[in-house]
């Protein structure tokens, strides 16, 4: 496969996206990849947590003192049972990952055999995808210790009910918000490599860390410009998509929406006043056109958003199967010539 620019890979990638996704078309086998597509290339690993404030007439805020020992075990054990089923599911989504990636480099429907083919490898990745998210977090607390005095200040003062400082809040956040657009950059930066371009060699290879990463900074060091280039692209690329299917879908997903809410409604009002049977009758189906909205919610995100994830997988694989070889022989076999 010869070198292409980070431009010119993009026709390429919808050419293999459609012969991929449509060539044949078979529903079950459509809506499959589209899942596993969003999945292994949406926001399915990132977790948000979500705190609870409670209401009251002064701060409920309780002293770490006054915290029974029992509350503080439960809270740890509670803790550390969330972080190994976060990355229980993170360490699925890595072998999926790679199954996929065997789907898309030889054109199969199957996911089963690269789930078992690229098994050792795909441990040891998500292993080096753990450190390396540690030693991020690490990174983040440091750059955050010499803030949390100020913010500490301002929240006790709040608390206490002086005047908002805006003053203070200011002075926090005009430094902290340049840092926090270097440190999305370079964790975009980070999975950009080793999603798109370290994969690859622990796939094919069996590379270890450093040596997927030595032969991924050689060729990034060879042509600047094109990973620059390609990495603006993978950014770019995927919001134009969404913002046109966002434009194109707005009207029909409007109509759709007011119309079962319009339903919902109205099977509310009718059962308000209902009892027994009834009542049990308006919970069901209100229950019933409930999930079919949510069906629907579904079947569109995997239809909308499963070509422009393996759009996205399959820019990447053509972009640096040009410059790997092992990729890019499996991606476009060579032409066998008699001598």
């Amino acid at each position: 496969m010869r070198t292409i620019s980070a431009a010119d890979a993009i026709s390429p990638a919808v050419q293999r996206t459609r012969e991929f996704l449509f060539r044949p078309f078979n529903w079950g086998t459509y809506l499959k990849l589209g899942l596993v597509a969003i999945i292994t290339e949406g926001s399915g690993n990132n977790f948000r947590s979500h705190d609870q404030s409670s209401q009251g007439h002064g701060p409920m805020i309780q002293s770490p003192i006054d915290i029974p020992p029992v509350l503080i075990a439960e809270s740890i054990a509670a803790l550390l049972l969330a972080l190994v089923l976060l990355m229980f599911v993170f360490y699925l989504i890595t072998r999926l990952r790679f199954a996929f990636f065997n789907c898309l480099i030889h054109n199969t429907k199957m996911i089963r055999p690269g789930w078992w083919l690229y098994r050792e490898q795909a441990s040891r990745f998500f292993w080096m995808n753990v450190t390396v998210g540690f030693c991020f977090l690490l990174l983040v607390v440091l750059i955050a210790i010499p803030f949390i005095g100020g913010f500490a200040r301002l929240f006790h003062e709040t608390q206490l009910g002086g005047p908002f400082d805006v003053k203070l809040l200011l002075s926090l956040l005009l430094p902290l918000l340049p840092i926090i657009l270097l440190l999305v950059l370079a964790g975009f930066l980070t999975d950009l490599i080793m999603r798109d371009c370290m994969l690859p060699h622990y796939a094919l290879d069996n590379a270890t860390a450093g040596e997927a990463w030595s032969q991924v900074w050689a060729r990034i060091m060879a042509e600047k410009r094109q990973f620059i280039a390609y990495a603006l692209l993978r950014i770019v690329l995927p919001a134009i998509a969404m913002i046109a299917v966002f434009i194109v879908l707005l009207l029909p997903a409007l109509a759709l929406a007011g119309s079962l809410a319009a339903v919902e409604f109205g099977l509310h009002s009718a059962f308000a006043d209902s009892t027994g049977a009834s009542a049990l009758v308006g919970i069901l189906l209100e229950v019933f056109f409930g999930v079919l909205a949510f069906g629907f919610a579904l079947l569109a995100t995997i239809c909308l958003g499963g070509p422009i994830s393996t759009g996205v997988r399959e820019y990447a694989l053509i972009f640096y199967g040009g410059r790997y070889q092992a990729l890019g022989d499996i991606l476009y076999p060579p032409v066998l010539r008699s001598a």
